[in-house]
């Protein structure tokens, strides 16, 4: 599955830097850390096998990697997966465009089940629906956003056997969050936005979505399709009986997606119902914007969508936001599109945490943004392989050292894993072998991926770890990860946070990867 083959696909892609014999501590502006012995064997472990790569992919398959909080549902099922269950589902497949469609199979089209006994149909497909054997040196912008079309037939129907197959590969990849997109009560919003229309007097406009409980009735036919998918994702890992797999006891949480290409009303309707629904189930968190931002009515409405999400977040103060911004680069769009995404997502929509990012140093007062998303703490979601793969951007061009630098929070994504054909272990792979990261900055990007996600709760750790590193609050300071807590206000923070619990739960498996590889070193 993603494992072998994201490996294997993406290096010739990507390809990473040669270990350094002494890990530098890189470019950016991290507080100076202590780093503890079991740290410092590891990281010579991590050093060790740079040339042996069999244990180097065994070393970050087995770190602990906290969560991905930049994960598009339908994108991160393995295509192979989603070929099994268009056969299931007796779907067909346009032989001219090899996309799905639902049957009965007409002229043109063959049985998606044929795959199953054609290797030439299944590898057509594969090819199609995801970035496998796509040219590195070619732009793969339009083939990538182009999948989603291709298989989207097939992704609508299984929410929960969607996330059992996603939440495997996370549970393999030691991680122990996740939060992933999806689009709520897709149809009842676009009818909703039809029948009232667009103004833009955004109060207004939402008053009129308020009227007669017509939102709240979307909002608890969002709720019956979660529960549907819980009750589907339950089914399919046994949970809650004998034979229940490890991926029961992953913590996921939902974002919703709006489609920012759609019509401003419905653009809207989508964002509206998203934090309404936020506030209502505990099982969404957040909302967010898909869909590439270079297309013309993304590019034209930008503006316009910022200030939907600034006005809503007035609306729905407890509801969370991350936008994709700033997934653009000089060529792919006109030089007056580069100038502000990212400082408007921040500065206009108030966003908590930035998807992708890469344009940065093409804003204009750049060093001004950046340095207002680390004094707010605005996380940015960098997932690499797709950078690479949408944009051509890899290595020294992408902004990663520089938003360190600048000591904003960064944490480590996947995007659509099943697309890209990478894991969540490659990402960190790559990211140490490119910019020359230690055992302690990966453990910190570890951490972060948990301390930025919208887990309620107060932290296990003290302050803004970019500024004061990651230091336990006082009530945990005295306590050893992977023992039983001995103190009671430990205990309490512990019993009372969810985001507590979760980081004291890898800092527990930090401890046991340590004592392997520190042994393992020695």
């Amino acid at each position: 599955m993603l494992g072998t083959l994201g490996a294997l696909s993406l290096l010739s892609a990507l390809p990473a830097a040669a270990y350094p014999a002494h890990p530098a501590a890189g470019p950016a502006a991290s507080p100076a850390r202590q780093v503890t012995a079991a740290e410092a064997r590891t990281d010579a472990y991590l050093r060790s096998a740079r040339n042996r790569p069999a244990d180097l992919r065994a070393f970050f398959r087995q770190l602990p990697k906290g969560g991905d909080l930049h994960n598009h549902l339908s994108g991160a099922v393995s295509t192979e997966y989603l070929i099994e269950l268009a056969a299931e589902d007796g779907l067909c497949v346009d032989t001219a465009t090899l996309t799905a469609q639902a049957p009965p199979c007409r002229t043109g089209t063959r049985p998606a089940g044929d795959a199953r006994t054609d290797p030439a149909l299944h590898a057509a497909l594969v090819r199609a629906w995801s970035m496998e054997d796509f040219p590195a040196d070619r732009n793969g912008h339009d083939h990538f956003f182009d999948t989603f079309g291709k298989f989207g037939e097939v992704t609508w129907r299984h929410r929960g056997k969607l996330l059992a197959e996603v939440a495997e590969g996370v549970v393999r990849g030691n991680q122990f969050y996740l939060e992933t997109m999806v689009t709520p009560a897709s149809d009842g919003a676009k009818s909703l936005a039809a029948e009232v229309g667009w103004n833009d007097d955004l109060a207004a406009l939402h008053r009129e979505l308020l009227a007669g409980g017509r939102l709240d009735r979307l909002v608890a036919q969002a709720r019956e399709e979660a529960d549907a998918g819980d009750a589907e994702f339950r089914a399919a890992e046994q949970c809650g009986t004998s034979r229940a797999r490890p991926t029961c006891g992953l913590v996921v949480r939902w974002i919703s997606q709006a489609s920012r290409g759609s019509a401003p009303e419905r653009v809207f309707t989508q964002l509206a119902l998203g934090m309404r629904l936020a506030e209502a189930d505990p099982r969404f968190v957040a909302v967010n914007l898909v869909q590439p931002e270079d297309w013309d009515s993304s590019l034209r409405d930008y503006g316009l969508q910022m200030r939907m999400v600034g006005y809503l977040r007035t609306q729905y103060p407890q509801a969370h936001v991350t936008l994709h911004a700033g997934e653009l680069w000089p060529g792919l769009v006109k030089p007056e599109h580069l100038g502000f995404h990212i400082r408007q997502a921040v500065d206009v929509a108030r966003t908590e945490r930035v998807g992708h990012g890469v344009d940065l140093v093409h804003e204009d007062d750049w060093q001004g943004t950046a340095r207002t998303m680390a004094a707010r703490r605005v996380a940015v979601e960098v997932p690499f392989s797709s950078n690479a793969q949408i944009l051509g951007v890899r290595g020294a061009d992408h902004p990663f050292s520089t938003y360190r630098r600048y000591g904003v929070p960064v944490v480590l994504a996947t995007d659509d894993p099943g697309v890209s054909r990478i894991d969540i272990s490659h990402e960190y792979q790559y990211a140490a072998g490119t910019y020359g990261l230690g055992y302690p900055e990966l453990k910190d990007l570890a951490r972060a991926s948990l301390e930025y996600g919208f887990l309620p709760g107060a932290s296990l750790w003290q302050g803004d770890p970019t500024v004061r590193g990651y230091q336990r609050v006082p009530a945990c300071r005295g306590e050893r990860p992977g023992l039983p807590v001995r103190g009671a206000a430990c205990r309490h923070l512990l019993n009372g946070s969810a985001k507590a619990r979760l980081e004291w739960r890898q800092e527990a498996a930090f401890a046991a990867f340590e004592r392997t590889h520190a042994a393992a070193a020695h």
